[in-house]
């Protein structure tokens, strides 16, 4: 039983799924310029207006970075660079749907492979759900403003809501109706974007993108104007514990960057592109959260910025409602574009789940039309828009972290097995240096992790439970590696041994797909 836990499934298999010729196979239609619009579109979101002055400004089980909360920023991206470099390397390799989950399943076996696909869950699927209550709070606080109050009873979740708003609620069959109706509606709009087709879900992020990225630089060249140096003192109160403490936290403003790995079975050339469009996104974003937090922390002191909407605080202190009021919009905009793209991966890596047996395979269907995975996707859209319309969830900072670190750590662990195990095989893009940047990746991973509150490694552990417990109840059982598909189902022939696979695919150059 052990052994079937640490099975793989070759890489050539994968690439035959991912093939044109597969019937469930993913319409590829992405360019360089689509996936750094998908991964701008994945991590700058409302971490840029809020992440920055709450690890800033320190707080509950955090210490205050203060203005050294730039070099955190620092610190996160240059563990994520060493990340990035071993994604894009698999990326190059194995063109397919499923990004981490997928990597894992070629290298370090099944078991592990789900227990990935189980975290990324935090980090897209219930990470949105909390996305998209912020998001709601967003809308309504506009609509208000414009003289277009919404009720409160269209507001609240029903087990968030207090009293007064339950009583004042109409009510169905004696069953007061409470709901939060804005987050459930750009959830299952966005959904209907998706199923459609990727063409048009990347045509809407481009937009929103841009949007964000204006307004973004607007709100940085007009605080720029304000910046007491004094504010920067003193630099770094915590020293060092404080930038790591800073840097634990504004992790979460970099959840995503590895989201874009999800439509590699969608990328035109995804041997060349994905490492180009992961490392052009991390460059960029890194650049404006640096900006942002340099223009943040130098218009009021640091400790005033522990509250929930902290760029919005300091204009309003510096009595420039205006401004606060574009950075609304701004945070809309900018989380419009993280659910997007966060509903893009998640119904991807199920979809690849189901295509491995670990799920039903109903979650497998491709659209005959859109090419799109669309029973997964609106599958995927309803629960997410049931949760945000109805649960009382905060935003799972900490556990979104966490488990987004451990997908990071088996990737560049995965790289290590790949040049070990599978010589051989290559793609366009290879990771330098290696053992030591995988090595330093799991490490500056690891750094990131030590930051965090204890409760989270509790939270974190109950997480992974379940998430086995489910594996051995179903996945185990139904792996397409107990029950294999027929050939040209994605499947390898019958008597094709292991090494004639990993010699064939290593001939394949990355972003090529071998006829079927």
């Amino acid at each position: 039983m052990l052994s079937r836990l640490w099975r793989v499934k070759d890489i050539e298999t994968l690439k035959r799924e991912a093939s044109a010729e597969s019937s469930n196979a993913l319409k590829r239609t992405l360019k360089i310029k689509d996936l750094v619009a998908l991964g701008i579109g994945a991590v700058i979101g409302s971490g840029i207006f809020v992440t920055a002055g709450l690890a800033a400004a320190g707080g509950g089980d955090y210490i205050a970075a203060g203005p050294a909360v730039m070099l955190s920023f620092i610190v996160v991206a240059v563990a994520c660079l060493f990340c990035v470099l071993c994604y894009a390397e698999f990326a190059s390799i194995v063109p397919a749907a499923g990004s981490a989950y997928t990597y894992a399943y070629a290298t370090l076996g099944e078991y592990l492979a789900w227990l990935i696909a189980w975290n990324l869950i935090l980090e897209y699927g219930i990470g949105n759900v909390a996305v998209a209550i912020s998001w709601s709070g967003y809308f309504g606080s506009i609509c208000a403003n414009l003289g277009f109050p919404l009720p409160e009873w269209a507001m609240y979740s029903y087990f968030a809501a207090p009293p007064e708003v339950i009583a004042q609620a109409p009510h169905f069959l004696g069953i007061p109706i409470v709901c939060n109706l804005p987050a459930i509606g750009i959830i299952l709009f966005l959904t209907a974007v998706i199923i459609k087709g990727m063409r048009e879900s990347a045509t809407l992020n481009a937009i929103l993108v841009v949007l964000k990225i204006l307004i973004i630089l607007l709100v940085i060249v007009m605080g720029m104007g304000h910046i007491d140096v004094q504010n920067w003192v003193p630099f770094a109160p915590n020293g060092l514990a404080g930038i790591q403490a800073g840097a634990a936290l504004v992790f979460f403003a970099y959840v995503g960057v590895d989201a874009i790995t999800a439509v590699a079975e969608e990328t035109e050339n995804p041997g060349r592109d994905l490492p180009l469009g992961m490392i052009i996104t991390l460059v960029l974003c890194t650049l404006l959260y640096m900006a942002a937090a340099a223009v943040l922390t130098g218009m009021v002191p640091y400790t005033e910025l522990g509250t929930a909407e902290p760029m919005a605080t300091a204009f309003n202190m510096l009595h420039m409602p205006w401004v606060a009021a574009i950075i609304s919009v701004g945070a809309m905009v900018s989380m419009a574009a993280v659910l997007l793209v966060f509903q893009i991966a998640q119904p991807r890596i199920f979809f690849v789940m189901a295509r491995d047996g670990l799920l039903p395979q109903s979650f497998a269907a491709v659209h005959s039309e859109f090419r799109t995975p669309h029973l997964t996707i609106l599958w995927t859209g309803i629960l997410v828009a049931l949760g945000a319309g109805f649960m009382d969830l905060g935003v799972v900072i900490d556990l979104c972290n966490i488990g987004t670190l451990f997908a990071f750590i088996l990737v560049c662990v995965g790289v290590l097995v790949l040049r070990y195990k599978m010589p051989e095989v290559r793609g366009k893009f290879r990771t330098p240096l290696v053992p030591w940047i995988p090595i330093a990746g799991v490490l500056t991973c690891l750094y990131l992790i030590a930051g965090m509150p204890v409760m989270t490694w509790v939270r974190f552990g109950l997480w992974m439970v379940v998430g086995s417990v489910i594996y051995f109840a179903y996945g185990y059982r139904h792996s397409t590696l107990n029950n294999p598909l027929p050939q040209g189902e994605g499947a390898p022939a019958e008597g094709e041994s292991s090494s004639e696979t990993l010699e064939s695919s290593s001939s394949l150059g990355a972003g090529e797909v071998e006829p079927a």
